[in-house]
């Protein structure tokens, strides 16, 4: 099994709301209502959301790929393109994504280690990210990796207000 990383370019837009909308779809449909999850998923994947992100300089997707099938993205926000710390000392991860058929086979360890790859070549401080504090498989997949809690947000999901842990990994 040889999973390879790509960067997305802006000729995989559909390519990117599809495995966009299914990853979030996989990872939180059970846990929130179908409402919220739809106004989320319209919301945040929706074409020009998505073509506004893929043309801003400061923000990056990865594709995770098996024998030319996407089965899982990273995105990763830079300086003031970041949702919340804007630390031009730092990267956001905001979202790594894999399919649930893909879970368990180094998909998202692939892609968290692009991710420190590219803070390292771009000599920063360190790595943050928000994870829903319900969503244990992350949190123990983030924590193995090194990461630390540092604080806590609010994340709107369609009306519902949630509790994201913020973890950061001190790359320097």
């Amino acid at each position: 099994m040889n999973i390879t990383i790509r960067k997305i370019t802006k000729q995989d837009v559909k390519t990117l709301q599809e495995i966009g909308k299914l990853t979030f779809t996989e990872t939180f449909a059970l846990e929130n209502s179908e409402e919220n999850m739809k106004n989320y998923l319209d919301e945040s994947f929706g074409i020009e959301k998505i073509k506004t992100e893929l043309n801003d300089n400061n923000t990056a997707f990865y594709f995770a790929e098996l024998d030319n099938k996407v089965i899982g993205y990273l995105k990763l926000n830079f300086g003031p393109s970041q949702t919340e710390i804007k630390d031009n000392n730092a990267l956001e991860i905001e979202r790594i994504y894999v399919l649930k058929e893909f879970h368990g086979r180094k998909a998202g360890q692939i892609l968290f280690e692009k991710a420190i790859e590219i803070a390292k070549t771009k000599r920063l401080e360190y790595i943050w990210l928000g994870v829903w504090e319900k969503n244990h498989r992350a949190l123990q997949f983030y924590t193995k990796n090194g990461l630390v809690a540092f604080d806590k947000h609010i994340f709107i999901l369609g009306n519902d207000k949630q509790t994201d842990i913020l973890m950061k990994l001190k790359i320097s």
